[in-house]
């Protein structure tokens, strides 16, 4: 009897043995079936990821072509300043090269008081520049008899054109056309302390100007 049981036991774990051989031999088929898988589709793989290297590489190259483009017409950019007679006053921004007529036209036009006879609208604008259109029968201030220097030497901010205020140190286009804005919207300077309400001019560019400028 004990015989038996041994050998029925024995019989048990030899089939046992047997059968754990097929899983063991059906996941490594499987693996090799995957890493070939794997190999053959890498080809296709790498090429699509150069494909999408060379997209970016030319949607890169076509962004820096258009900021630089940007940036070069910003460059050639000019501001000025239109008033008087229009519909519509303020700072516009105009290419370098644009006429008066341009920035006019920016201001919404000539108002019906205008009388466009007595500005050159054909005249190329400078950076900084104040265009100012006066009204039919407005009185044209009594500079061209005037000197805008006083007796003793000084620049005179109720009278200097912008040429005159750009021999002042520190003062180019853009604030001497500032200066005249600021005079030309509050009446005259009354003071030489005025200035450094205009706009780009403080404590520094003051006290370089301050003994050759007068309102008188």
């Amino acid at each position: 009897m004990k015989r038996l049981i041994i050998f029925f036991i024995m019989a048990a774990l030899l089939a046992g043995g047997c059968g754990n051989r097929e899983p063991g031999n059906i996941l490594l088929e499987g693996t090799e079936q995957e890493a070939q898988s794997q190999t053959e589709d890498s080809p296709e793989a790498g090429q699509n990821q150069m494909e999408g290297s060379s997209e970016a590489g030319r949607n890169q190259a076509e962004s820096s072509s258009e900021e630089s483009r940007i940036s070069k017409q910003e460059e050639n950019m000019l501001y000025v300043q239109v008033s008087g007679a229009v519909k519509e006053p303020g700072v516009y921004q105009l290419a370098e090269g644009s006429r008066i007529f341009q920035a006019v036209e920016l201001a919404g036009g000539l108002s019906e008081q205008a009388d466009p006879d007595r500005i050159n609208q054909a005249e190329c604008v400078q950076d900084g520049q104040m265009i100012y259109i006066p009204a039919a029968g407005e009185q044209e201030p009594e500079r061209a008899s005037e000197d805008p220097q006083s007796g003793d030497g000084r620049i005179n901010l109720n009278t200097a054109t912008e040429a005159e205020l750009m021999t002042l140190p520190g003062i180019g286009a853009a604030k001497a056309g500032s200066i005249l804005a600021w005079r030309e919207a509050n009446g005259g300077f009354g003071q030489i302390e005025d200035l450094m309400k205009v706009e780009g001019i403080k404590d520094g560019v003051f006290a370089k100007i301050k003994d050759s400028v007068s309102v008188d």
